[in-house]
């Protein structure tokens, strides 16, 4: 049996990276870090259309790259449906090769981080206000019911979030 490839998935400001660093260490593996958030602090401009392709290939470069890292697990920070959401909500489209690989990609679950975290500024995020969150929890939520892919919500504290998606993960 190969690596299980559990992505961490929701809108901005919901814990992901915190989960994911989370998961990793209490399995014993490692985590795909969002590869967005290293480039965009590195741009030294606001980031435009093309720069989302950039960032696709860049994420799944890093996924393969720690899938050589893993054990039986590798916890992904994200995966191509953000970018899809993300360029969708941004320019109205999203670039071919993000869908194809959208499509090629396979993951055996999914955690959809709930929005009952508080919001946290920071100047990478773009959505702050409550009724943008609950539209790309929605989003996402819709994402994962479609994927066909077994999928967990995690909410509540950060602790609460760790031991229900560690549940999950051990039982799926």
């Amino acid at each position: 049996m190969g690596v299980k490839k559990i992505v961490v998935i929701g809108s901005e400001s919901t814990g992901k990276s915190t989960l994911s660093a989370g998961l990793a260490d209490a399995l014993d593996t490692v985590w795909v870090e969002e590869y967005a958030r290293d480039y965009l602090l590195q741009l030294g401009r606001p980031y435009e259309e093309s720069d989302l392709l950039k960032i696709a290939k860049g994420q799944l470069a890093l996924e393969d790259e720690k899938l050589k890292q893993s054990n039986e697990y590798l916890i992904c920070d994200t995966d191509l449906n953000v970018i899809k959401v993300w360029a969708e909500a941004s320019y109205g489209r999203c670039n071919d090769w993000v869908l194809e690989q959208i499509k090629k990609r396979k993951y055996d679950a999914y955690i959809l981080t709930d929005i009952d975290m508080p919001w946290v500024d920071d100047p990478l995020r773009e959505h702050p206000l409550p009724h943008e969150r609950q539209h790309f929890f929605d989003l996402y939520k819709a994402i994962v019911e479609q994927s066909g892919v077994p999928f967990v919500i995690a909410s509540g504290d950060e602790q609460e979030r760790l031991q229900k998606a560690l549940s999950f993960i051990t039982t799926h």
